[in-house]
């Protein structure tokens, strides 16, 4: 009897740490299996193109979607390329290899005998997840008060649009577009970004939760009749149901945050079926 196909996902590979580089070469080979790669896989297409060498190899395909890390760049350099053009390599990297990104159709995908359609998506943050007693031009002044920061502030560069906040709200609403040609489907919603601010737990550092999504996304788990979201970016994993969705951080993080002894193929997870 063959098997259902399988999807495993894994996010915040962060391979520019040698440690978290190293263990890229011990996941297991499941070439029957899709694998979604949620973001900050590394910050230069090399590291990229280094991912998806060694893991399209052991996976029948492959899906990746971009964190932030991906679209860092060197603003203080004269002429340096934007953060949207950082983005445009990452993608020219991805289709030499054919991985699906949020830029391509939504395939229509079986995973366990069930067929979802699989949605990559890439949304951003626009402040949001923060008391709605803090301004949104104060958001960064709230989280500095607590000596919270986001490297972020420095290395994107978010021409030609005027902030970052623009630049989600294009995306959200080309992104919401596409959603709704669904008609309805069953989905699967994988993006680096939390879709609600209630997902963001971060104990030690609350306040950053303002770079961590945006509440246009809120509700489109209900709206778009997804089965389960896949996210990353909070290097906390962790399977959370909100309206009887499943909702899961799949993140390896950087090396100090994880047991050295500990086997990377405990972090590739299996959300589907």
């Amino acid at each position: 009897m063959e098997r259902l196909m399988r999807l495993f996902a894994i996010s915040d590979l962060h391979v520019g740490y040698q440690a978290n580089r190293e263990a890229i070469s011990a996941i297991s080979s499941r070439p029957s299996d899709w694998l979604a790669l949620v973001g900050d896989v590394g910050e230069l297409p090399e590291q990229l193109d280094f991912v998806f060498g060694i893991l399209g190899r052991r996976f029948k395909q492959l899906v990746w979607v971009p964190g932030n890390h991906e679209l860092w760049t060197e603003p203080w350099k004269p002429g340096s390329e934007s953060s949207e053009e950082r983005y445009a390599r990452h993608l020219d990297v991805a289709r030499r290899y054919g991985v699906i990104t949020p830029e391509d159709h939504y395939p229509e995908v079986e995973f366990g005998g069930d067929r979802y359609s699989l949605c990559p998506l890439f949304t951003l943050y626009d402040y949001s997840f923060r008391p709605a007693n803090v301004a949104l031009d104060q958001a960064i002044n709230w989280a500095l008060e607590a000596d919270v920061f986001c490297s972020d502030e420095a290395r994107l560069k978010v021409q030609p649009y005027g902030s970052v906040v623009e630049w989600c709200r294009i995306r959200c609403t080309s992104t919401e577009r596409r959603l709704r040609q669904l008609g309805g489907k069953r989905s699967i919603l994988i993006g680096h970004f939390p879709l609600r601010y209630d997902l963001v737990t971060l104990p030690r550092i609350p306040r950053f939760s303002i770079w961590c999504g945006t509440q246009l996304t809120a509700d489109w788990h209900q709206r778009f009749n997804a089965e389960l979201v896949v996210f990353g970016h909070l290097h906390v994993p962790s399977v959370q149901f909100r309206d009887g969705v499943r909702f899961e951080e799949v993140s390896l993080g950087y090396p100090g945050q994880r047991s050295k002894s500990a086997d990377i193929n405990q972090y590739v997870r299996q959300v589907l079926p």
